[in-house]
Formats: C-alpha cells, structure tokens, sequence
C-alpha cells in the first residue's frame, strides 16, 4: 500500500495510491486507514510530504564506503543526530541554497516512519513499530559542516529534508537498490543490503535513546557518490520498491554564487 498525504483544491489530505488515482481516507494522521471517500485523478492533486515527524532522526557513515569517502573510522555503534522538522519538505517543493553556504551536498537515502510508538523495543519487536519506507535526500551544506565540527548547522537549514513521494507499507527494506541522479546523470548506487546497521537495529537502537512517535522519520544513511548541487539542478532519489522524489534548487535571496 502507498500511502500518501496530498493538496486538493487548496485543502491538505492523506490518501493512498491506487493505480493513476489518489484514493482520499478520512483524517490525516499515519495510523491504519480507514473511511476511504473521493477519488481523484493523481495528475489533480499535488503531493505533500508524506509524513508529519516530530522528529527527523538521521544516521551518519551506515555505508561502509561513505565513511571510507569521507575519510572516517567506521563506527561500532549507529551514529545519529537530528534534523528540526522544518528541514521536511515533499516531492517537487524546491532546496533552498542558503546564502551562508558554497557547498550543498545531495545525499540520497531510505526513509523510515515510524506507525507506532517506540520506546526501548527490541530488535525483534521493531518491524511491528514502523509503518512504511519513503526515499529522502539529507541535504547538507558541506562546508559548514567541516567548519563547525558537528552537524547541526549543516543538516538543519529549512527544505534540507525531502521527503517522498509516499510510505510504501509492503516493502522488505533489506536489499533494495538506492540512487542519486543528478540532472539525469547518476551518481549514487548502491543496496540497503549494504548497511552496518538494519532498519530494526537502528529503530531497536534509537528507541533506547528516544521515544519515537507516528510519523517520526529515520533517515538511514547514505552510499558514497555524495556531490554538490547548485542552484537550477534537479536531483532525484530512487529506491527500488518505493519510486523517485524528485526536487529542484533554488538559489536563496542575496547568496553570493547565484550571480
């Protein structure tokens, strides 16, 4: 089941795919559907991010060759850290390049949310806590990051998280093609078969730091290939199983290189 929340003639809604179509469910929560209503034309509708995460929890060097590329050990332990949610946008909305920065990284990963509360579960338990798979791209401003010596500022800028285009329910997360494109042309391949650490290991582990609530959204790491955008690229994410989000840059007001 794909499951989506959308626009409709200027009112958000959730729904989920059915062939060309958006079938509408009443509510708009991530919960089990239920009281499905109108239909409309998929082409009608435009696509929202497909969760609302109190949350963003993304995991740093899950690829062996990412750390590799970036020069660092390869961890023992799942490297995590936040993104605000207001990093969250969906399928076409525009990455803002922010004035502060010269190099904005694209980096395409698995998305996983979370369909029920998760607190201390265990490895096992885990696949009964997560609703579905969604493609992302954790978006970082590169140079800031090596300047600041953490994360934060890097990952955190409005529109540094899309999100999309759906959660894919019936999905077996563990070996499944991941992409980049950027303006067509690829630049990240790799498989989920590939992490250090699986989707109920991270879920597992993360749930022992923080509880985690519906519609929270684990970003699970990504392959090496990672490379700047600038503004007027389209970069495109694609995950066997899930589909293709796609999102265009756009320079922010005033910043030096869109001159």
């Amino acid at each position: 089941m794909r499951l989506v929340r959308f626009q409709y003639q200027g009112r958000p809604a959730r729904g989920l795919i059915d062939g060309g179509e958006v079938v509408e469910l009443e509510g708009e929560g991530v919960d089990s559907p239920a009281g499905r209503t109108a239909r409309h034309a998929l082409s009608s509708v435009r696509l929202l991010p497909p969760c609302v995460p109190t949350k963003v929890v993304a995991v740093g060097l899950n690829y062996r060759d990412h750390a590799c590329e970036l020069g660092l050990p390869v961890p023992d332990e799942p490297i995590i850290f936040l993104k605000p949610p207001t990093t969250v946008i969906g399928p076409s909305d525009p990455i803002r390049y922010p004035a502060m920065s010269s190099q904005v990284d694209y980096e395409a990963e698995l998305g996983v949310v979370i369909g029920k509360t998760a607190h201390a579960c265990s490895p096992d338990a885990a696949a009964g806590h997560i609703l579905g798979y969604t493609c992302a791209n954790d978006v970082t401003a590169r140079d800031l990051q090596k300047k600041d010596g953490q994360w934060t500022r890097a990952k955190s800028f409005d529109t540094f998280c899309p999100v999309g285009p759906w959660i894919e329910t019936d999905l077996d997360p563990s070996d499944l093609l991941i992409e980049s494109y950027l303006n067509g042309e690829r630049r990240q391949a790799s498989r989920t078969s590939q992490f250090l650490f699986n989707v109920t290991h991270l879920v597992s582990f993360i749930s022992r730091i923080m509880t985690l609530y519906p519609g929270d959204l684990i970003i699970t790491g990504t392959p090496s290939g990672i490379g700047p955008m600038q503004p007027g690229d389209e970069i495109e994410v694609r995950i066997e199983g899930i589909g293709s989000l796609v999102n265009t840059v756009n320079a922010e007001f005033g910043m030096r290189n869109s001159e």
